[in-house]
């Protein structure tokens, strides 16, 4: 089953990087490795590898928010290599989007196991890392939107507004639905947010504001991300 399989493990630890090197390739995984929470996610998107290793301890991003952002776009599995043992950080990473949690010290032969559960239970890939429409272009691994070739800056609140309507693009998403996934189940009620919030992305990503080509409001019902611009 490891042949062809490609590991990256994501741990600024020196030893812990070559021991899995030395132990992943000895029963036949193909390794690549990152130091970094922003060089894994970057990684991931390049190389896409079949099963991702990740620590939490890494000096420049929580290993949970290397997670979070990995899975607003891949269903890559993920295994939590970390020295924290609490039962609460483990149903945070679980939480989270991990799909096992491996307090250190570890035993190789409990690792490869883990690996070999991890990827009988693979999902299919939900979506290509880059979305594009029309001139509008959003890459989830490196969180940046651009429109006609040009940068545009969202707030995190609109950034999830739009992954939102990408993750559903073409479907009618209620205005319940939108509130729950963003803010939150408290906030199913608050639909003057999504007037708000919906009239700066226009701002920010349609032509004409007034006349919106991207993001169309269903009246009564919800909003919906069109992906296909007349």
């Amino acid at each position: 089953m490891s042949e062809g399989v490609h590991v990256l493990v994501i741990d600024d630890e020196a030893q812990i990087r070559r021991f899995l090197r030395i132990s992943l390739e000895a029963s036949g995984y193909h390794v690549l490795e990152a130091l970094t929470g922003g060089e894994g996610i970057t990684r991931a998107a390049q190389h896409r590898p079949d099963i991702i290793i990740l620590d939490l301890g890494l000096p420049d991003l929580d290993g949970l928010e290397v997670l979070r952002r990995l899975r607003e776009w891949t269903a890559t599995p993920v295994i939590i290599l970390s020295v924290r043992d609490d039962d609460q950080g483990k149903v945070a990473a679980l939480d989270a989007g991990a799909d096992d949690y491996l307090t250190k010290p570890f035993s190789t032969d409990e690792l490869l196991a883990r690996i070999r559960v991890a990827l009988r239970h693979a999902r299919p890939e939900a979506q290509d890392s880059t979305f594009r429409v029309d001139e509008l272009e959003v890459d989830f691994s490196r969180r940046t939107v651009t429109l006609r070739g040009e940068g545009v800056k969202l707030t995190p609140t609109e950034y999830a507004l739009l992954r939102l309507m990408i993750q559903h693009a073409g479907k009618v998403l209620t205005h319940q639905q939108i509130l729950r996934a963003v803010w939150g189940p408290e906030y199913v009620n608050e639909t003057h947010y999504l007037r708000v919030y919906f009239a700066q992305l226009r701002q920010k990503l349609e032509d004409n504001p007034a006349l919106p080509k991207r993001l169309i409001t269903e009246p009564g019902v919800g909003y919906r991300l069109r992906v296909e611009i007349t």
